[in-house]
């Protein structure tokens, strides 16, 4: 648990997502408005999340559907483009996810200077879009060939849209993950993005590995922020800070405020016992 506290300096954080628009290449692009109109976009949000209190920010491509289990070039290269353009900007630690390929993020990551990436690094899963396999011993060379091993690694292993292949319980996976591949977290997912998790669930894998961060993926919202950092040890929010809940729209300043007020209080509560 130093690792985290290392990083991110609090009890609970939460990890906000600054959701990025259709980069180039992907069939929603707005290419009338370009790469100028997407940075103004994502520096709206990464302004509105760390003025209102949020411990550290994750930028995704979040709006590259149909997601690509190993992008175009041109994804990466957009993404570096976009976080060069907002670094002086950003006060807290941030990290990458270059949905949904590992060997991109770790790119994106030593790219930027992100302190952390968030992906999934093992398993195999009948997805939304196709066949999704990993190669968890390749991706974490890769890292380290490119002199990244500072890099924190926050593996999905309930990854969104898809089911493992295998009858293999959520309980087993978490521990056969941490023996086999020493992650600094793990992170336990909804469906899709926004989707609650199950609290049952996340205390299962709690249980399971007592000696590595868990982390509540989506659907954390105002209404079971407690419930849900109750059993994890952080949160990574994005719908719940957008205006009216909805994914696609801006983060909203007031939600952001109302929502880590309420964190805030939690955390004391817990110093208090």
């Amino acid at each position: 648990m130093q690792r985290l506290k290392d990083l991110f300096r609090v009890e609970k954080p939460i990890i906000a997502m600054c959701h990025l628009e259709a980069l180039p290449g992907d069939p929603s692009y707005k290419a009338d408005k370009g790469l100028k109109w997407i940075i103004n976009r994502a520096r709206h949000d990464l302004r509105a999340l760390q003025d209102c209190g949020v411990d550290a920010i994750m930028f995704s491509n979040e709006a590259s559907v149909p997601y690509q289990t190993r992008v175009e070039p041109i994804t990466t290269i957009s993404m570096a483009r976009i976080i060069g353009e907002l670094s002086s900007e950003i006060r807290v630690p941030f990290g990458v996810n270059v949905l949904w390929d590992p060997v991109a993020t770790i790119d994106l990551a030593i790219a930027t200077g992100a302190a952390f990436v968030r992906e999934v690094f093992t398993g195999v899963y009948a997805s939304d879009f196709g066949l999704w396999d990993t190669n968890c011993g390749e991706v974490v060379r890769h890292q380290y060939r490119l002199n990244g091993g500072q890099i924190k690694l926050f593996f999905n292993i309930v990854p969104e849209s898809a089911a493992y292949l295998g009858n293999r319980n959520v309980v087993d996976i978490a521990r056969s993950t941490v023996f086999n591949a020493r992650p600094d977290a793990l992170c336990v997912s909804g469906l899709t993005a926004g989707e609650e998790i199950n609290v049952q669930v996340l205390k299962q894998v709690k249980e399971a590995v007592p000696e590595v961060p868990v982390f509540a993926n989506t659907g954390v919202r105002f209404s079971n922020v407690e419930e849900q950092l109750a059993v994890a040890d952080g949160a990574v929010v994005g719908t719940a800070f957008k205006r009216e809940g909805y994914i696609w729209n801006e983060v909203d300043p007031a939600r952001v405020m109302e929502f880590m007020e309420k964190v805030r209080k939690f955390r004391a509560s817990l110093r208090n016992l």
